[in-house]
């Protein structure tokens, strides 16, 4: 299924990694702790965060929650994990429990780029945008951020809902050039673009998406249609209309366009 890029989840479902795998049996109480034991635990909490995201990822809150319960409780400390609590925490609409779940994780590892992320997100889907971009900024100042790139992404996104256009652009176009091959960047920049009216950029960007099969989507065919009609192009429109249409024909672009209403998005 393609994704669709402007529903892409975009907090950072921190992936654990996973230790080798130790053989185990009843454990002796007499028998003193060694490094296999540690080995086995984190093994045992990772298998529990990965299954925990899993669920998260499909809808599955309360049995998210669960497995990342468990997690911490072989792991109180684990950072993936109380970002992992945090993250389904706020899908479940626990807003203070995932603030302070964030809070948590950042008196234990101050400064961490991935926790900062996570909470720039968290705030920006509540309207606290200010403290959004603080947490993104705070993030992209570190010199541990191993993934730039996705946090400048949220960056835009966010200043995109907030109408920020021009700050938005700055910031999806340092995405961009961080890593040119993420079609979730290229389709927001575009979008971005069609709104400041700088077409033939928006059409570079969008272009780029639908040129693979593995990342055009519907939302992707329906911005390429959007960009033709306000450039004036009614060819070109309604090209990707049709093609919009024949791909993705259950798809709200695929009404949108059925119906023309190029000025609203689809939405």
């Amino acid at each position: 299924m393609n994704p669709r890029w402007r529903l892409v989840l975009l907090p950072v479902l921190l992936a654990p990694m996973l230790v080798a795998c130790v053989q185990t049996g009843g454990v002796n109480p007499s028998v003193p702790k060694t490094e296999v034991d540690s080995s086995e635990l984190d093994r045992r909490a990772a298998m529990r965060l990965e299954l925990a995201a899993g669920y998260l990822a499909r809808g599955q809150h309360a049995v998210a929650l669960d497995e990342v319960k468990q997690a911490l409780s072989l792991r109180p400390d684990s950072r993936e994990g109380l970002n992992l609590r945090a993250l389904v925490l706020a899908a479940m609409g626990e807003t203070d429990a995932a603030d302070e779940g964030f809070r948590r994780a950042l008196s234990l590892y101050p400064r961490d780029p991935d926790t900062l992320h996570n909470q720039g997100w968290f705030f920006c889907q509540r309207g606290r945008m200010t403290a959004a971009q603080a947490a993104f900024n705070e993030g992209l100042a570190q010199p541990q951020n191993r993934a730039p790139a996705r946090t400048w992404l949220a960056k835009g996104v966010c200043e995109a809902m907030g109408s920020q256009w021009a700050d938005a652009e700055r910031s999806l176009q340092r995405g961009f050039e961080l890593d040119p091959g993420n079609p979730a960047i290229a389709f927001n920049l575009a979008e971005v673009l069609l709104r400041l009216g700088q077409l033939d950029r928006a059409q570079f960007y969008v272009a780029r998406v639908n040129a693979q099969a593995e990342t055009a989507n519907a939302q992707s065919l329906w911005l390429a249609a959007r960009i033709e009609h306000r450039r004036g192009n009614a060819a070109g429109a309604t090209e990707w209309g049709e093609r919009l249409v024949r791909e993705f024909p259950q798809s709200r672009e695929a009404l949108a366009y059925g119906a023309r209403r190029f000025e609203d998005g689809g939405a």
